[in-house]
């Protein structure tokens, strides 16, 4: 059991870390470029990225490292450790809940609204505006705790 715990926490770390990275790019200089060119461009190159993001090894580190979580948090309660079942608890229910569910409760519904509009015409200036606007706001918070997440998880590692 404690070499599966180990592990786990050590991918679980590896991988929310990653992801932080990828949102990071995203939230420091892909988005910043992207408002910087015309509506029409920056819509084409969004939708290029959400179609080829679902195919790429990027949904290989996110969902799994989402069902570590969950597999920790339940090692985290069967097998309870104090402080570092606690810091396994935080860890998993940030990334799980603050990183997973807000890409797909708020992130994706963008991105899906995003995929409807072509073109430069003012509708599709105002969407464009808001769009990079919100989801950018969204994603400054996707990395920020998967970070923090990854940073859970290290601790507890140091401690079990």
């Amino acid at each position: 059991m404690q070499i599966v715990l180990m592990l786990s926490l050590v991918a679980a770390a590896i991988g929310s870390g990653l992801v932080a990275g990828i949102f990071f790019a995203f939230s420091t200089f892909i988005m910043s470029a992207f408002s910087r060119i015309p509506a029409e461009q920056g819509i084409a190159a969004m939708n290029s990225i959400n179609v080829t993001i679902v195919r790429s090894p990027f949904m290989g580190l996110f969902v799994p490292t989402a069902i570590l979580c969950l597999v920790i948090a339940v090692l985290a309660v069967i097998d309870w450790r104090g402080g570092a079942s606690a810091l396994m608890l935080a860890g998993a229910a940030i990334y799980v809940f603050a990183s997973f569910l807000s890409t797909i409760i708020f992130n994706v519904p963008m991105n899906d609204a995003l995929e409807k509009v072509s073109g430069s015409g003012a509708e599709a200036v105002a969407l464009w505006t808001s769009y990079v606007r919100d989801w950018t706001w969204w994603n400054h918070v996707r990395t920020v705790v998967s970070l923090l997440a990854s940073a859970a998880f290290v601790r507890a590692l140091m401690m079990v």
